[in-house]
C-alpha cells in the first residue's frame, strides 16, 4: 500500500500544484479553459491514438470484459439513480447524480497512470473503460435529460448523441489508432516521434488542468457530494469487482485494471455536461473536488488491492 501511495502521489502532487496555480489566480478561469482544451483536443488524442494504432481490435473488443465492466458500472448507475428517484428527484438531477458515480476521470487521469502503474499492457482494457464510459453512458445522460424535459427520443434527440460521439476527439482518436493498426503499416519515424514529443504533454498538462479547474469549484452541499464521491470511489469499484471477477470473469490482468480505473474520482465533464443543461451544476462541481482530495487515499488502496500489493 505505502509503495503504491508513493507512486501515485507525483500524479496528485502535480494535481495540487495546479490547483495552486487556479486558487491563487496565477492561472485564470479562462486560462485553464484553453489549457483543458488543448490537452483534451491535442496531446490526449496524439496519446490514444499512440496507444490504440498499437493494438488489434481484439485486444480492444473483449466481449467478457466490456460486459463485465458495463454490468458493474450498470449496478452503480441504477442504485444511485434508485436513491435519487426515492429522494424524489426528477429525472435529468437523478440522471447527473448517476454520471457523478458511474464515469471516473478516466482520460485526463487513468490513462497515464495507468499506463505507468501497470505498464503499456494496461492501453487495451483501459480503451475498452473509456470506450464504455463515452459511448454508453454519455449517451445515456443525454437521452434521460431529454426524456425527462419532455423530448422524448425523438430524431433530434439521436442526432444530438450522434453528433456528440463523432465530434469527441478520444472516440476519433480510439477509431483512428485501430484502423491504422488494422492496416498493418508501421507509422513513419517522423510521424512517431510527433506523437511521442506532443503525447508527452498529455500527462503533465491534464493533471495540471485537474488541478486548476478544482480550484473554481466548491465543496457545496456537502452530504449530497459526500454520498455520490463514496459511490464512486467505493461502490463503483466494489461492483465492478464483483462483475469482472465473479459473475463475468475477465482476465486477470484486464480485471485488475478495469477494477482500478473504476476507482478513480468523477470526470471533468460530467460538469460540463450538467452545466451545459443547466442540471445540478453545483452538485456535480462539489462531488468532483471531494471526489478527486478523497481519491489521494482510496485510488491507492484499491490498485494496492488488486495489484496483491
Amino acid at each position: 500500500m505505502a509503495e503504491i501511495f508513493f507512486r501515485t502521489l507525483p500524479f496528485f502532487a502535480i494535481i495540487g500544484l495546479g490547483y495552486w496555480a487556479g486558487r491563487s489566480r496565477f492561472f485564470t478561469e479562462e486560462a485553464t479553459a484553453y489549457l483543458t482544451r488543448f490537452v483534451f483536443y491535442f496531446p490526449l488524442s496524439a496519446m490514444i491514438f499512440g496507444f490504440a494504432a498499437n493494438l488489434s481490435f481484439a485486444e480492444v473488443f473483449d466481449p467478457t470484459l466490456i460486459l463485465g465492466y458495463l454490468a458493474g458500472t450498470l449496478a452503480v448507475y441504477l442504485l444511485v439513480t434508485a436513491v435519487a428517484m426515492a429522494r424524489g428527484l426528477d429525472v435529468p438531477t437523478a440522471a447527473v447524480e448517476a454520471q457523478c458515480a458511474a464515469i471516473g476521470n478516466v482520460g485526463f487521469l487513468g490513462l497515464p497512470m495507468m499506463a505507468i502503474l501497470f505498464g503499456p499492457a494496461s492501453a487495451a482494457p483501459m480503451m475498452v473503460v473509456l470506450s464504455v464510459d463515452l459511448v454508453v453512458f454519455s449517451s445515456l445522460i443525454v437521452i434521460l435529460i431529454n426524456a425527462g424535459r419532455g423530448q422524448g427520443l425523438g430524431l433530434a434527440t439521436l442526432r444530438l448523441v450522434g453528433l456528440g460521439l463523432m465530434k469527441n476527439p478520444m472516440i476519433l482518436s480510439i477509431v483512428a489508432g485501430l484502423a491504422w493498426s488494422a492496416s498493418a503499416l508501421p507509422i513513419p519515424e517522423p510521424a512517431n516521434n510527433f506523437l511521442t514529443i506532443l503525447g508527452g504533454a498529455a500527462t503533465p498538462g491534464a493533471l495540471f488542468a485537474i488541478g486548476a479547474s478544482l480550484a473554481s469549484k466548491s465543496a457545496e452541499r456537502v452530504h449530497i457530494s459526500g454520498w455520490l464521491s463514496f459511490a464512486k470511489l467505493v461502490l463503483h469499484p466494489a461492483c465492478v469487482a464483483i462483475a469482472v471477477l465473479w459473475l463475468i470473469p475477465a482476465a486477470p490482468f484486464s480485471a485488475a485494471v478495469a477494477i482500478a480505473a473504476a476507482s478513480l474520482p468523477v470526470a471533468g465533464n460530467v460538469y460540463m455536461l450538467a452545466q451545459h443543461y443547466g442540471v445540478a451544476p453545483h452538485r456535480a462541481s462539489a462531488a468532483i473536488f471531494i471526489s478527486t482530495v478523497v481519491s489521494i487515499v482510496t485510488v491507492p488502496a484499491v490498485i494496492a488491492w488488486v495489484s496483491g500489493s
